[in-house]
Formats: structure tokens, sequence, C-alpha cells
């Protein structure tokens, strides 16, 4: 039997992609948006593309508000930015 493979969608393009292939921003308990190398941080998770295009996508039709449930601060849009850029 073949393994499942897990899938999210991004909140840019909106495509299904392995897990492992997208980036995982999280929103912790204590409301800080952060981004989970590990893939396993405690909080809500929004999955993105490892591109600069998917994060300026999600941003702006705030697929990244939307997935989190709340604001987007400047400082942590602009270390996104930088970190996909």
């Amino acid at each position: 039997m073949q393994k499942k493979i897990p899938t999210r969608k991004c909140v840019g393009c909106g495509q299904m992609k392995e897990k492992k292939e997208l980036i995982r921003v999280i929103k912790t308990p204590e409301d800080e948006i952060l981004l989970d190398t590990t893939g396993k941080a405690n909080g809500r998770g929004a999955y993105i593309c490892n591109s600069a295009e998917c994060l300026q996508k999600a941003l702006k039709n705030k697929g990244l508000e939307r997935s989190l449930k709340s604001r987007i601060p400047d400082e942590v849009r602009m270390r996104l930015e930088k970190e996909l850029g």
C-alpha cells in the first residue's frame, strides 16, 4: 500500500501541492505571526509556495490574513518578503 502524501493549498496561487514543498506561516496562541520552518509548531497555519510571487498574491488578495484570521503586521510582511524574495 502506498503511503499517502499530505497536500496543502497555497493561499497565494490556490494550487494543491505536497506539504513539504510549501512554507508554513503560523499564528501562535500568543497572536504572533511566524514562519514555521519545522512544520510542527503550535498554532493556526497557512501554507504558501516558496516564491515571492505567491507571497505577493497572498498579501494582495488577503488570503494569508483570512487563513490566519488576523492582520499581518508590516514587520512580519517585510520579513516574509525578505525570506522569500
